[in-house]
């Protein structure tokens, strides 16, 4: 039976106090974002605001050119949820085909991703970008949906392969003896088991895309189809010392990337959890 002892007291109050040290970033982050310009100056930091002010998120909202974050989040989002369906039916078929292959070239093929994984993207800038202007996917999200398709194709892989390889052919054998074909043991019975794998790979590749900046402003730059941090980077760059704005445009970066990972977060343990009942 439990019993709440001094050491189980001391824990708890223990791991309140990390949970306050870890949100202390977030209230800051809330706080300064809803001052004025004049109490941002004149208030302690962990004062919280007299009277919220909202201007800043409407500020942040409503600016155009470069810095129009409305467009960068939409693109954003249209890139973010674009790669992640591809990196998952891409990387699940390549995965399952080389974790239950018995010949050597896909014991080969595997140790390639690897190496594609630890090599660093920004060694293949230059062809990458000369690949792409040739064929017109430079400027579109379409072209950056293929490229980061392309880049964290290896890491899905990887972690599919894994997750294969540590599940039993049992399902598919008895589904295989009922008459289904490969295709529906794999879309009915292998990927709905393969939940934690999915999971895995939307929130990581969901994470790299939507904080991605670098890859973002070379291909991205000048065009209309700007991502979220590009116009941050522009938004944040046209203001000297308005750290209102500048926090609520953080704030409203984070929402939805965050909303998301909330969400794939729960699915990941439904499909541990559920096996085929996902």
């Amino acid at each position: 039976m439990f019993r709440y002892t001094k050491l189980t007291g001391l824990r708890e109050f223990l791991f309140w106090v990390a949970a306050l040290v870890f949100l202390l970033p977030f209230y800051f982050l809330v706080t300064t974002s809803l001052k004025s310009d004049r109490e941002v100056i004149t208030s302690s930091t962990l004062a919280p605001p007299t009277a919220p002010d909202f201007g800043n998120f409407l500020k942040v909202l409503t600016a155009t050119g470069n810095s129009n974050v409305v467009v960068g989040l939409i693109n954003s989002i249209i890139i973010t949820a674009g790669s992640i369906v591809l990196l998952v039916l891409l990387g699940s078929l390549t995965g399952y085909v080389i974790a239950r292959s018995t010949r050597r070239w896909s014991r080969v093929v595997y140790y390639l991703f690897l190496v594609a994984i630890v090599l660093p993207t920004q060694l293949g800038t230059v062809p990458l970008y000369i690949g792409a202007r040739s064929l017109g996917l430079t400027g579109s999200a379409w072209g950056m949906i293929v490229l980061y398709t392309g880049m964290l194709l290896p890491l899905a892989i990887f972690l599919y392969a894994g997750f294969f390889r540590g599940l039993g052919t049992e399902y598919e054998e008895a589904a295989t003896i009922d008459g289904a074909s490969r295709t529906q043991i794999f879309f009915r019975i292998v990927l709905p088991l393969m939940s934690p794998a999915t999971g895995t790979v939307a929130i990581l590749a969901g994470l790299i895309v939507w904080n991605d900046f670098f890859t973002s402003l070379i291909f991205l730059g000048g065009s209309a189809n700007q991502t979220l941090p590009v116009a941050m980077y522009y938004y944040i760059g046209s203001l000297v010392s308005a750290w209102n704005q500048i926090f609520a445009i953080v704030i409203v970066s984070m929402v939805p990337i965050l909303a998301f990972y909330l969400f794939a977060q729960k699915r990941f343990i439904q499909g541990f959890a559920g096996g085929l009942k996902g």
